[in-house]
């Protein structure tokens, strides 16, 4: 209509530009906690025998979801190792881990603040829905300015696209809890502390493990897209499939992924039934 087009690209680059010049210590050190936290968990994965991660994870499932759990993870597990892609996939776990660690990390305290404040929440929201439906693409671009590329901008864009689930379902579940329980913790004299982890969080914890089940899910989800900035593991396995056509590759790849994302979502479920039980 004859209006003049708002600047907004040259707005977020010159914010991006003051933020490389005047907050490089802090994305130095990020990128350094960053990095250590999956250079370490992807080197403990590579050290041990594939066969003994193998029983580790089969035991744990074993022990969490029973023997059909069992069952599919030490089939699945062996599967991935016969196909070649071991040490892609324990990489892509060791940087779902350190995702979904972060966001775990910084999403249920910011739950917390929420439930306890309406205004923070009304603020934390409409940000939350920024970063759902923001294309995951477009946090690769500032991820790289200011993390050079590898596995850490692939991280950082992971924690944007995967924290927004456990945040509003850490603020519901407290949200949810049964106004008279907390009333009769009031007249009992209970501190807003012990309210928060004798009371609060025990019965929200099922709603609590929901976001947190969604957030390793979306992490996952990431792993190809980081690996267009340097990320490896199985990711990388794909993007260079889809690079040169190879469809074949590609399938051996996805099946990985998928085995990685079914142990990991059936196993969070499991925890899920058995908070609701314990409740």
């Amino acid at each position: 209509m004859g209006l003049p087009k708002l600047p907004l690209a040259d707005w977020v680059e010159w914010l991006q530009d003051w933020m490389g010049d005047n907050l490089w210590p802090l994305f130095s050190f990020i990128s350094f906690v960053i990095g250590g936290i999956v250079k370490g968990l992807n080197n403990a994965l590579i050290w041990l025998p594939p066969i003994a991660v193998i029983i580790l994870f089969t035991a744990i499932a074993w022990y969490i979801g029973k023997w059909r759990m069992g069952v599919f993870t030490i089939v699945g597990l062996l599967l991935i190792d016969n196909l070649g892609l071991w040490n892609q996939t324990m990489q892509t776990l060791a940087l779902v881990l350190t995702a979904a660690f972060i966001s775990i990390l910084i999403g249920i305290p910011l739950g917390i603040l929420c439930a306890r404040s309406g205004k923070l929440q009304k603020i934390v929201t409409p940000v939350l829905d920024f970063m759902q439906t923001m294309p995951a693409f477009v946090y690769l671009l500032p991820a790289i300015t200011f993390f050079n590329l590898g596995v850490v901008p692939g991280v950082i864009s992971s924690i944007i696209f995967a924290i927004p689930p456990t945040i509003r379902l850490t603020n519901l579940g407290i949200r949810q809890v049964p106004a008279e329980l907390v009333e009769a913790a009031d007249a009992f004299g209970s501190t807003p502390g012990q309210k928060l982890v004798k009371l609060q969080l025990p019965i929200a914890l099922p709603t609590i493990m929901a976001g947190v089940n969604q957030t390793i899910m979306l992490s996952l989800s990431m792993v190809v897209i980081a690996s267009m900035v340097g990320a490896q593991g199985v990711g990388a396995t794909v993007y260079r499939a889809v690079t040169q056509v190879k469809t074949g590759v590609g399938f051996e790849a996805g099946i990985a992924i998928v085995i990685l994302a079914i142990i990991l979502d059936r196993l969070t479920q499991q925890v899920i039934k058995k908070s609701k039980s314990h409740g």
